[in-house]
């Protein structure tokens, strides 16, 4: 049975860290501009809670919308991957050579293309978090045994049924593995975009802020940001926890 600290421990850091800073904030008198005190941060997070909880949903759905066409290309891309040594051979290179030019780079060509607005915070939100999908998914496929595979093509089963009722299934702990990084990345490329190419959303905010030398108001934002990338990080985390348990049995336990 796990003790009080051991249950309550990422709380435990949590208010201990905000003490520390407080206090360091208070001792050493930091001016608020450079590094604002969290009991700052929570005024203005009091205080502007209208508008942060508008440009929260904006951020919010806009992700949203960007991390869901990142899990259907990844899906269907993952598996084209991971059943085809010769598409895997073709496409992984580019797909790697892709995901190591910074998306920050593609936020002006988007501007270009589609104009300032949420559609290109979208399509940031899609190219950020795409790729650890595509790969996770490849890579359970993979892993799938060939003497499994060769019975079960002994038995009849044809390459898709192989892939639908094996191969997929076989994958989801990958899957959703992927999926608790993909989701806060994609949270990452929609304030990114927002930043410099919208005119709504928590970036956008941050930003107006900043202008306004509202230091602990861009301090809000980031905690804003935080609290919904932890919370749909561990609604996958449960929603993983369900589905995959089999996958899990053994360390659950261990615990």
């Amino acid at each position: 049975m796990q003790s009080f600290f051991e249950k309550h421990a990422p709380t435990l850091l949590t208010v201990a860290l905000l003490l520390v800073w407080e206090g360091t904030c208070r001792i050493f008198t930091i001016d608020p501009f450079v590094l604002p005190m969290p009991s700052a941060i929570w005024d203005a997070l009091i205080e502007y809670r209208g508008p942060i909880w508008d440009h929260a949903q904006q951020t919010f759905w806009t992700t949203m919308v960007g991390f869901a066409v990142a899990v259907v290309v990844g899906i269907v891309l993952g598996s084209l991957l991971g059943s085809s040594q010769l598409i895997y051979r073709a496409c992984y290179p580019l797909l790697v050579g892709f995901n190591s030019i910074p998306k920050a780079a593609f936020v002006p060509i988007l501007v270009v293309w589609f104009g300032i607005g949420s559609l290109p915070a979208i399509i940031t939100a899609f190219l950020i978090s795409f790729f650890p999908i595509v790969v996770n998914v490849a890579t359970g496929l993979a892993t799938l045994e060939p003497e499994l595979e060769d019975v079960l093509r002994a038995l009849g089963a044809t390459r898709f049924e192989i892939l639908r009722k094996v191969g997929l299934p076989r994958s989801m702990p990958f899957f959703f593995a992927s999926l608790k990084v993909a989701i806060t990345l994609a949270f990452v490329g929609t304030v990114v975009s927002e930043i410099s190419a919208s005119n709504a959303g928590i970036g956008y905010l941050m930003m107006s802020a900043s202008s306004s030398l509202k230091t602990a108001l861009m301090f809000a934002g980031v905690i804003v940001i935080s609290i919904m990338a932890m919370v749909m990080y561990e609604l996958f985390a449960w929603i993983e926890k369900r589905m995959t348990g089999w996958a899990h049995r053994g360390q659950q336990s261990n615990a």
